[in-house]
């Protein structure tokens, strides 16, 4: 019987790997929302209208160290009245693959502009919370939150 030759020689597979490795490195990273697509997001969420600073206030801790339930609580002074009421309050994390994480829908009769829940954290970034008031105006706030990974800085 002839030697048979191998399948896949050594030359070959080094350089099928190197191609593989090319096109991971190449790839676009989906683990991490841009700033822009936070932007975008925003200006999409207020119709555009720039948030200024004022009303909002979010409370995070300074350091979480379990990305995956990260409290926070959000709240917008307002008197909440039939004429001057918080009509949405947007949380959006810039670092986070969809940017997203929570809209609420407020009416004068909820009395008070105050939310309260957890959310995910990919990595250590700024969490935006975006209040749209019943007259058009928006308000923001941004805190850094710091991300850590099984106790090591992340």
């Amino acid at each position: 019987m002839k030697n048979a030759t191998p399948l896949l020689s050594r030359r070959g597979l080094l350089i099928g790997a190197g191609i593989a490795a090319a096109a991971i490195a190449a790839r676009p990273r989906l683990t991490q929302a841009a700033v822009t697509e936070a932007d975008r997001l925003i200006e999409t969420l207020t119709g555009g209208v720039t948030p200024q600073a004022g009303k909002v206030s979010i409370k995070l801790p300074q350091i979480a160290e379990n990305g995956n339930t990260v409290p926070f609580t959000v709240s917008v002074d307002s008197p909440m009245t039939d004429k001057d009421f918080v009509k949405a309050v947007h949380v959006v994390a810039e670092g986070n693959p969809a940017p997203g994480v929570a809209s609420f829908n407020f009416t004068p009769a909820a009395g008070k502009a105050e939310v309260a829940m957890r959310m995910r954290l990919a990595k250590t970034q700024n969490v935006r919370a975006i209040a749209v008031m019943s007259d058009g105006s928006v308000y923001q706030a941004e805190q850094e939150v710091k991300v850590t990974i099984g106790g090591c800085g992340g």
